[in-house]
């Protein structure tokens, strides 16, 4: 079984290679945790065992756990933790491990790669500046600390340089008619690509998908009730780097949401119930604050800046079911 991470002469990454893909790793990571320290956020440690709580929408992809023979998951997502925080500390941010039992193998999913995460007391606009600021902060602090590694890959840096916010928007419903596709579907990769080059190959900011394609809490927009204030930036070569939603507050339209909700279904399925969701439930009754947040797929960004069109090679520790150590 061939490991990514092995030497060239066995068919893996050279040297330099390794050399280069460590370093950037470390420098998305660096540069990420310098840009919410500027801007007042606290970085919490947070679990990685969990119950339901700590899944993205779908269920099907957590990896079960018994704990202590009780029913747990690896993490997936530490938003929930996160927003108990929020209306205590204002501003909290992490990062760690997101583990996904992704089906199927291919140049986008990894089983195991690093994410960071944020919530805030803050509007939807503000989240969306956040989005472009920390990716333009990441590119521009790429280009004057990393030049020398990204010159080793022969990375096309130039096209770096055009990175700027504000980065182009689109609503769902914008893109559903650009690429001639039925209202209420879920994007694919090529699709994501096609927009991308249409608005000039640059991030392009996706926003207000339909509600039952998203995570239970994500707020209901005041306008168009079939949508959720939601917000996918989309990067050339990697696709959907961050996904990003301003969160419902209110205790009553949450447990509604989450019981109509796919999440529950595929909870139900392996034996949970909503008693599972009812440490945030009840944490919503004590009352809370007008927040939103977002999640980066550490890996996405790295084959951003890097132009590759494989994240595997991407990643120093490239995981998925074909190769574990």
């Amino acid at each position: 079984m061939t490991l990514p991470i092995i030497l060239k002469k066995n068919g893996g990454k050279s040297r330099s290679e390794i050399r280069v893909l460590v370093a950037i790793e470390g420098a998305v990571l660096a540069i990420s945790r310098e840009y919410f320290s500027n801007k007042g956020f606290l970085e919490v440690t947070i679990p990685h065992i969990t119950k339901a709580t700590g899944s993205c929408e779908n269920m099907d992809t957590v990896f079960d756990l018994d704990y202590f023979g009780h029913r747990a998951y690896l993490l997936q997502t530490g938003q929930l933790f996160l927003e108990l925080l929020t209306p205590i500390l204002g501003r909290v941010w992490c990062y760690g491990p997101s583990f996904r039992a992704e089906p199927k193998v291919d140049k986008r999913h990894l089983t195991e790669f690093g994410l960071v995460e944020m919530e805030f007391c803050g509007s939807f606009e503000q989240l969306l500046s956040h989005m472009e600021n920390l990716i333009s902060a990441i590119v521009t602090q790429m280009l004057r600390l990393r030049l020398k590694e990204l010159e080793v890959l022969n990375v096309n840096y130039h096209e770096l340089q055009k990175i700027r916010p504000p980065f182009k928007r689109v609503t769902y419903e914008q893109a559903t008619k650009i690429l001639g596709i039925t209202w209420g579907k879920d994007l694919k990769r090529q699709q994501e690509a096609i927009l991308v080059e249409k608005f000039g190959g640059k991030p392009l900011i996706i926003t207000h998908h339909p509600e039952r394609m998203k995570f239970f809490n994500m707020k209901t927009n005041d306008n168009d009730p079939r949508v959720v204030n939601s917000a996918d930036l989309i990067l050339p070569f990697s696709g959907e780097a961050i996904g990003a939603a301003e969160r419902e507050t209110e205790y009553e339209k949450v447990y509604q949401k989450l019981e109509k909700s796919t999440t529950l279904k595929q909870l139900q399925k392996r034996g949970g119930s909503i008693k599972d969701f009812m440490w945030y439930l009840n944490h919503l009754k004590q009352g809370s604050l007008p927040h939103s947040g977002f999640g980066m797929g550490v890996n996405r960004v790295t084959q951003f800046l890097l132009g590759r069109n494989d994240i595997r090679m991407s990643t120093t520790f490239a995981l998925n079911r074909q190769t574990v150590m």
